[in-house]
């Protein structure tokens, strides 16, 4: 009982340190879950691990884990591979950069007292950026809970997306669906085509206009 309050008191001395400092570590995790740095072996992780930049996480089935990024928290989920590209905190701007490999993960976003936050994280073919908001993302489809989610494709065009919303991306094309496309997808009717007496017949076009609004409130 003893060692766990001093554990349970350390993890939380360095979740303060973590964010005044931008440091990263690893607050508490389930299961099986590995790191290694940038050419090393992979080991079992370690509860208040600090995690430096290029340093990869593995969590196997069954397996998460909380990971404390300066003010930020990301929660990993079973069976995802991820990596630290960049965490560094200037002259009270943050910025924290992740790529996921594989997987889903969920980001608690929060910007430092007084200062702004550049958080991204990319997969192969997609890029989510976001300005205090909280998420989840699995490399291809993101949700979006609290907040705005800029959401960019390997195309170079982006969407934002807002809270109670989400998009897709194709991988592909690298191309990220809008608003205005899932609203179109939503109000359309089932698709379909009969044939009377060798007559045609197919359900009427969809508006050239659904209004949707796009207003963003930056805070």
């Amino acid at each position: 009982m003893k060692i766990s309050a001093v554990l349970f008191l350390l993890a939380i001395a360095g979740f303060v340190v973590a964010q005044e400092t931008g440091e990263a570590f690893i607050r508490e995790f389930t299961g099986t879950v590995e790191v290694r740095a940038l050419g090393s072996a992979w080991t079992p992780a370690e509860t208040g691990q600090r995690i430096s930049g290029d340093t990869e996480i593995s969590t196997g089935f069954k397996s998460t884990a909380l990971i404390v990024l300066g003010n930020s928290t990301l929660t990993v989920r079973p069976l995802t591979r991820l990596s630290l590209e960049e965490l560094q905190n200037r002259l009270g701007n943050e910025e924290v950069h992740l790529y996921l490999q594989s997987g889903r993960v969920r980001a608690e976003v929060t910007p430092p007292r007084g200062g702004k936050i550049d958080f991204t994280v990319r997969s192969p073919s997609v890029t989510a950026s976001v300005r205090g908001t909280s998420f989840d993302f699995d490399g291809v489809n993101l949700w979006v809970d609290e907040g705005v989610v800029r959401f960019t494709g390997s195309d170079g065009l982006a969407v934002y997306v807002r809270a109670g919303h989400s998009s897709i991306s194709d991988p592909e094309t690298g191309r990220t669906a809008g608003m205005m496309e899932q609203t179109r997808t939503a109000l359309a009717p089932a698709m379909t085509t009969a044939t009377v007496e060798n007559m045609t017949v197919t359900p009427a076009a969809l508006p050239d206009k659904v209004d949707v609004d796009y207003s963003l409130n930056w805070n």
